[in-house]
């Protein structure tokens, strides 16, 4: 889920906003909508090979993060034809599906032989289904991503530092585990001088203005005992998103954000998050899977630098991660379907999934990621494997964009502002809710 976010990625940032694989436009080019990031770097290099076999040539409409929900949902919503194909946010099938924006897939898949049992069970219920675990699809598992961490191996495997840690905590320094001692570590590091340089214990999400602060809350509540509603009943969220469990993950966000988190962190998501650990500044950094590779490959803080860990257990053992990710779909409104249904089932081949992940892209096909070699092919793919296998995502429904306005204004009241106590933001967040679903007719 990455709606409407702020990336600072360097190259990726400044990727053009449209770009063409072939030199004239034929009129069987199909135009991908996506966001402007690595990832779509490695895409346009994938598709390649999918013009050299079928000669339709690929365009790509590229657009900043901090635009892609509000081009692109104005783009289906107005019924344009600019996208054949689209790699849209998780968080768009509801309403891609009920508004019409998407075409189904069941049909074509069962044509084609493509069985949504060979895809990582999560990023089909997250990517593809909508309503939620039924066999309804409208999409195809593009790109996996899910909320973990990475740390600064280099500074845990310090004798003197492994030493005073044992010390003081009782247990060996290294990737935490649970939460609890996420927070122990944060604290050890916390103000600490490491190379003449005073550092910090942890970079954590804490953005207002899109999803950041939610992403971050709910990467943590979800490992407290948070559920958004009543399993045996659905949209009943009174005594689950407020309950005791999920008091307790809000304060201990809260908590974290207080005691270690770097100055003038209370704005922070995904770009601001890679500065505070590249730059030196943090020991640990929450943020999506899909910063991994480049961080890894950074000259500063890459190799054996740095490391990577699954979101930690809450207090009861639970564990989870959010989700992110997206899936690709075609676009109701095109009038080359035929030719993008072509690159969807190229882009479902093993083979093609298999060069997916060698180029950077997060395959999401279980040929890739169960494979016995996956875990070593790169430093952070068992990490990615590990956290894939704990993830929850946000609502789907499509007043997403409603339900998540509210969670940022409660979540960044609180954690940030400090306003009021845990439970009453929990409290407000079940009101507001309640409020777009009695509006939806869904209560």
């Amino acid at each position: 889920m990455k709606s409407t976010l702020k990336v600072s990625l360097g190259l990726a940032a400044g990727l053009a906003a449209s770009t063409a694989m072939t030199g004239a436009s034929q009129a069987e080019d199909l135009t991908l909508c996506w966001a402007a990031w690595d990832p779509a770097n490695a895409l346009v290099e994938l598709s390649k090979d999918f013009t050299a076999q079928t000669g339709i040539g690929m365009k790509f409409e590229f657009v900043p993060w901090t635009n892609y929900a509000d081009r692109f949902l104005n783009e289906l919503n107005s019924k344009g034809k600019l996208c054949d194909l689209i790699i849209g946010d998780s968080q768009w099938i509801g309403g891609s599906a009920e508004n019409g924006h998407y075409v189904k897939l069941n049909d074509f898949f069962d044509k084609e032989g493509i069985k949504m049992s060979d895809f990582v069970d999560a990023t089909v219920v997250g990517y593809s289904q909508w309503p939620k675990n039924t066999p309804n699809y409208w999409s195809l598992p593009a790109f996996g991503d899910v909320v973990g961490w990475t740390y600064r191996k280099d500074w845990f495997s310090r004798p003197e530092l492994q030493q005073e840690f044992k010390a003081k905590y009782g247990w060996d320094l290294d990737a935490p585990k649970t939460f609890a001692q996420l927070k122990e570590v944060a604290e050890f590091f916390q103000n600490r001088e490491i190379d003449g340089k005073k550092v910090y214990g942890a970079s954590i999400y804490t953005e207002r203005g899109s999803e950041g602060v939610t992403m971050g809350v709910m990467d943590v509540l979800y490992s407290f005992g948070f559920k958004y509603d009543n399993p045996d009943k659905p949209y009943e969220m009174e005594g689950f998103v407020n309950s005791d469990k999920s008091v307790a993950g809000l304060e201990f966000y809260k908590s974290l954000y207080d005691c270690c988190t770097p100055p003038g962190a209370s704005n922070s998501y995904m770009g601001e998050g890679i500065d505070a650990f590249k730059s030196g500044q943090v020991a640990m950094h929450m943020n999506f899977a899909f910063t991994w590779p480049g961080l890894h490959k950074d000259e500063a803080v890459g190799g054996d630098v740095v490391g990577f860990f699954p979101n930690p257990a809450g207090p009861e053992g639970e564990q989870f991660a959010q989700l992110g990710g997206q899936g690709i779909s075609v676009v109701s409104y095109s009038d080359k379907q035929d030719a993008a249904l072509q690159y969807i089932k190229w882009f479902a081949n093993p083979d093609v999934q298999k060069k997916w992940w060698s180029l950077g892209g997060f395959s999401c096909l279980k040929a890739v990621v169960e494979d016995p070699t996956f875990p070593e092919s790169q430093p952070y793919a068992k990490t990615f494997l590990d956290s894939m296998a704990i993830v929850k995502d946000f609502w789907a429904e499509p007043s997403y964009a409603s339900l998540l306005q509210a969670s940022q204004k409660r979540f960044h009241d609180y954690v940030v502002a400090g306003q009021g106590t845990a439970k009453e933001a929990l409290d407000g967040l079940v009101k507001d809710w309640n409020e777009v679903f009695e509006d939806d007719g869904k209560i």
